[in-house]
């Protein structure tokens, strides 16, 4: 446990989770936005021809997304948290 912990603190560690952070996010989209977890056709070609589609799709979101410079939110915090006095 504690070499566990030890080892989340390297910075290969880090960079190793970053990019695993990305791609499951991206799973998570697709499977939220796009409906990625059945197929609406049968068949293998018509099958390919949708999950194509549905990238090419979440390309253009996340492309329209970061041409449009949304304002990032600050992560949540607890209601604890909360109530700690401002500095």
């Amino acid at each position: 446990m504690v070499a566990a912990r030890q080892r989340q603190d390297t910075q290969a560690f880090k960079t190793q989770y970053a990019a695993r952070a990305g791609i499951e996010g991206t799973l998570a989209q697709g499977t939220r936005v796009f409906g990625l977890r059945q197929a609406r056709y049968r068949g293998l070609p018509k099958t390919h021809l949708q999950h194509v589609l549905s990238a090419v799709s979440m390309n253009v979101v996340r492309l329209l997304a970061w041409t449009a410079n949304p304002i990032h939110h600050q992560t949540q915090t607890s209601r604890f948290l909360s109530l700690v006095p401002a500095a």
